[in-house]
């Protein structure tokens, strides 16, 4: 019988604020929620990993997450739809994009056109189109309505570091700010603008201007004269804009808004002109790269960051206050000119020629220093005029909100640098470091996590955090029997203890001169051996002593540690194991060795050679007859331990394995040498001890998995990550039968090369042309699927398409000819051929058809072809049936053109096209003429009296206006 093993699959993901690779989005409570729950402090959406978290920043309370279970990437940007404030498009380490409706927590909509990390996303203010940026170079403009790529912008040479559409007053209209043209918003009508310019800047050091109608770009600059541009921030009227390079450098430019309207309509003005002209260079107090520039809304401020703990905030200067700055300027000059004796002719001349420089207009507002490393900066709404509240989200794991006093115009300014204060933050659901320690109790109810000054206590099941205890540096830790007591050993050589309930330290004592790599309770629960730095394993019971209250005669039982037996080295300890029969105790040492001595005796049982690098970690079966070690490296190796045999050596991971694991109390005996090893290659693996083989590979992390901890009886297995997540895998009810995980891991490296293959070689092609537009399509194994589908659905199609035809043909003679042989797809779900061919291209969704549609042959375009006029004949979906006739005739033009066979098909679609399209536009027509027939016949059906004819036309002067502007936009 073929041996069957338990599938782990990952249940939860907690331990996570956010994650250093995606920015910070900032949106009120009421746009997503009712106002009755409104909490003021709005709500901060980071990714985390493959999720997006939605926190709410005044409770610190996780309000929502959004995760596809297709997606296994991590999260790279993230944008809110400024038109329909509860659509967010977010963006994927694999180059996909996803649109998410934050009423229902899931996805709209897909795209797949990046080939490389998605940078920047941006929408336009309709909410129609998504611009995307990526470190493919590529900037691809989307088309939220029809769900397809409209094409991909070349021209930087770098990844895209911003993106944003420039809005203008429509092309060949007089702007309302000049003084010839007549204010259309008086007039009833509303101020009307148009996105036809995407601004973008790279890390090639280029800012463009884009058209986006014709499209092409139409002006490039260099951004930055030291190499890099890394941010983009404009001004929320459009007028203005910063770009960020290395060194502080900041470069503001301005937009001029009127020459990019006009732009076009006279070909040789527009040759000369510039839109953008830079007006000078501001420097930050910070040397280093700037990651982002951020306008306040109001536009009074800019927050600038890079990635030290600090954000710079800017604030603009009033004309008032820049002519001020220059008077000011002009006396001392001419302070120093009688000083040294110059005319004062000279003088005012210099005056004269006076023009604020940039630095007169951006100053230096505050520096608001920050628990972490900035990842992300967003203005806040604040709840006060005095107050600009600013959000930041940190690479430590946590989010924090900052209050800073606004100035006040009414005061005068001040030397003094204004306050701040963190007002709020979100950092108790996780670790600000690495977790470089994991136990669990021993109902498997609560979880502890040790990291680098934190402590932190977990219920299982929710997933809160219970309690949060300042600690040492933590290298392992323990719950002692009760589970009430947590022991942690730290880098600096200490033992502390601490209570759950109390939430207090204990004791804490000096155990070993180096730091404390490992410890064990016994199995007997009595006594916990320490292994350290100082090349000795160190043996501790459990004593309660009475110790005296201060200033009274009473005594209190406390938990005391002491020390009853030490056990020398040749080098440092790495890892210690008791058998689970407490006979041996297993040691691994610096020096690649594993010793096991008698616990009773302390004499050498066994040394195990083999590994070529220090062994990190070593576990013993339940029944005691195997120890498992891995090693630095690569390697996990099977002993006996009755003779200290390798059993078997396997090359287990791509880096070194940090941990090894047996159930330690399985309830199947076939369950008994199962193991679990864990690996900085970010990948937990299951093993079979007997039969040498790997079971299952657990893929989940997106960093070293640092520690690893298997429940009693084996149900869950818990791992933490460079990645500040914590992860729960637990059984399910499948199965897994070796051969066929063999199988499935084959396939999909097949299918993963195949894939790249295709996209490559559609790559190249695309490459070869010099164009700076081009179509955005990539091709995965999803399309290629899709693809395939139609491929079949054709073949199968067309054959009983002929046999149906001909079965018709006979039966117009032969009255009583029975139905012909058909293919069971057809006969069960009682359909015809060009119903089975519809329903598959209708399955393929919209922003994978032309993908898909890119895999048909050449060969295979007279069946389509014939199916598509049938489509549109039958008025089957003839709006889908043109796109794909659309897409093929274009993308297999040069085919079309040079074969005659296709003519009369070509020809038969047109056909039945055009009379498709006059069809409608008799229908629309129709309609039309229909409706206005109603709206007459209503204005006659209506009765008026004498006196209400002249309220009635009151009525109709307060209201002209607004018909006015609803027929400008009909």
């Amino acid at each position: 019988m073929v041996k069957s093993y338990r599938k782990y699959e990952q249940s939860v993901t907690f331990g996570l604020v956010n994650t250093a690779l995606s920015n910070l989005v900032w949106t009120p409570d009421n746009l997503v929620s009712s106002s009755s729950r409104n909490t003021g402090a709005g709500r901060a959406y980071v990714g985390a990993n493959e999720h997006v978290l939605a926190w709410d920043v005044k409770k610190g309370e996780l309000v929502s997450r959004w995760h596809d279970v297709d997606c296994k990437s991590q999260v790279s940007a993230i944008a809110q739809c400024l038109a329909q404030p509860d659509l967010f498009a977010v963006g994927y380490q694999d180059g996909s994009i996803r649109v998410w409706d934050a009423l229902s927590n899931n996805p709209i909509m897909s795209f797949n056109g990046h080939r490389s990390a998605i940078t920047h996303l941006i929408f336009d203010s309709e909410g129609a189109r998504l611009a995307s940026g990526s470190k493919d170079t590529d900037i691809i403009i989307w088309n939220l309505l029809s769900e397809t790529a409209e094409f991909r912008l070349r021209g930087h040479k770098d990844q895209i570091t911003g993106l944003h559409f420039i809005r203008t007053r429509p092309s060949g209209r007089q702007s309302p700010h000049t003084d010839e043209a007549v204010d259309v918003t008086a007039s009833g009508e509303p101020e009307e603008f148009e996105e036809k310019y995407l601004l973008s800047t790279s890390k090639d050091a280029l800012i463009k201007i884009w058209d986006l109608s014709t499209p092409h770009c139409i002006e490039t600059h260099v951004a930055q004269t030291n190499g890099e541009c890394w941010a983009l921030g404009v001004s929320p009227d459009g007028m203005g804009c910063i770009t960020a390079g290395n060194d502080g450098e900041l470069k503001v430019w301005s937009l001029d808004l009127e020459s990019l309207a006009d732009f076009g309509t006279n070909i040789a003005e527009a040759k000369q002109s510039t839109s953008l002209t830079a007006q000078g260079i501001l420097f930050r107090q910070t040397k280093d790269r700037t990651l982002s520039v951020a306008f306040h809304p109001k536009g009074e401020y800019i927050a600038v960051h890079g990635s030290e703990k600090a954000v710079e905030v800017w604030r603009i200067r009033s004309d008032e206050e820049v002519q001020k700055s220059l008077a000011r300027k002009r006396k001392r000059r001419r302070e120093k000119a009688a000083a040294a004796g110059a005319s004062v002719a000279e003088a005012e001349k210099e005056e004269e020629s006076t023009t604020p420089d940039v630095s007169d207009v951006f100053v230096s507002y505050v520096i608001v220093r920050t628990g972490g490393k900035v990842r992300s900066a967003a203005w806040a709404a604040s709840r006060s005029s005095k107050n600009v509240e600013l959000v930041c989200s940190t690479t430590n794991n946590q989010i924090e909100s900052y209050t800073i006093t606004s100035r006040e115009k009414s005061k005068k300014a001040t030397a003094e640098a204004p306050d701040y204060n963190r007002a709020l933050a979100v950092d108790m659901p996780g670790h600000r470091t690495d977790i470089r320690a994991l136990a669990l109790s021993s109902d498997d109810r609560m979880l502890a996590s040790a990291s680098a000054g934190l402590l932190k206590i977990w219920n299982v099941k929710t997933q809160s955090c219970l309690r949060t205890l300042e600690c040492g540096q933590s290298l392992c830790c323990t719950f002692l029997p009760g589970d009430k007591i947590v022991l942690v050993g730290t880098k600096t050589g200490e033992l502390e203890l601490y209570d759950i309930a109390s939430s207090a330290l204990i004791d804490k004592f000096q155990a070993h001169d180096g730091a404390v790599w490992t410890l064990q309770v016994h199995p007997d629960g009595t006594s916990v051996v320490t292994g350290g730095a100082d090349k000795a394993a160190k043996f501790w019971k459990f004593d309660i002593v009475q110790e005296e209250i201060p200033g009274t005669r009473r005594t209190t039982p406390k938990l005391k540690l002491t020390q009853t037996r030490i056990l020398k080295v040749a080098d440092d300890v790495l890892s210690v194991c008791f058998s689970p029969d407490s006979r041996l105790l297993a040691i691994s040492t610096l020096d690649n060795t594993v010793k096991v001595f008698f616990v009773d005796t302390l004499k050498l049982f066994l040394t195990l050679y083999g590994h070529k690098l220090p062994v990190l970690n070593i576990s013993v079966s339940s029944d005691s007859k195997l120890i498992a070690t891995c090693s630095a490296d690569k390697n996990v190796r099977i002993w006996g331990l009755d003779f200290g045999d390798c059993h078997k050596a396997f090359f287990a991971h791509q880096d070194s394995v940090m941990q090894v694991l047996f159930i330690p109390h399985p309830v199947e005996k076939e369950e008994q040498h199962l193991f679990f090893s864990a690996s900085k290659d970010s990948v937990v693996k299951t093993w079979d001890g007997d039969k040498f083989e790997q079971i299952q590979k657990l893929e989940g992390h997106h960093g070293e998995v640092w520690a690893m901890v298997v429940s009693r009886t084996g149900e869950k297995v818990i791992t933490a990550s460079h990645d500040k997540s914590i992860r729960v895998w637990d059984v399910t009810d499948d199965l897994i039968f070796l051969e066929e995980e063999r199988e499935k891991e084959l396939e999909q490296m097949y299918e993963s090369t195949l894939a790249t293959q295709l996209d490559k070689d559609h790559a190249d092609d695309d490459e070869g042309a010099e164009d700076d537009v081009a179509a955005a399509s990539k091709q995965t194994i999803a399309t290629l699927t899709y693809g395939e589908r139609i491929l079949e659905a054709l073949e199968l199609g067309y054959a009983d398409y002929q046999v149906v035809q001909l079965w018709e043909a006979e039966k117009a003679t032969k009255a009583n000819l029975a139905p012909p042989q058909r293919n069971p797809i057809f006969t069960y779900g009682n359909m015809s051929a060009e119903q089975h061919v519809l329903q598959t291209i209708r399955k393929i969704p919209n922003a994978s058809l032309n993908d898909a549609l890119m895999v048909v042959p050449f060969s295979s375009l007279p069946v389509l072809f014939m199916f598509v006029s049938v489509f549109i004949q039958r008025r089957m979906q003839p709006q889908l049936a043109w796109r794909v006739f659309y897409f093929l005739l274009q993308t297999h033009n040069a085919q079309i053109v040079a074969s005659k066979q296709l003519k009369d098909i070509l020809s038969e679609v047109l056909e039945a096209y055009g009379k498709f399209v006059k069809e409608e536009k008799n229908m629309l027509g129709f309609n039309m003429a229909a409706l206005g027939l109603m709206g007459r016949e209503i204005k006659e059906a209506q009765v008026h009296g004498m006196d209400d004819e002249p309220e009635e036309q009151e009525e109709k002067l307060e209201r002209g206006t607004k018909k006015r502007a609803f027929a400008s936009v009909a």
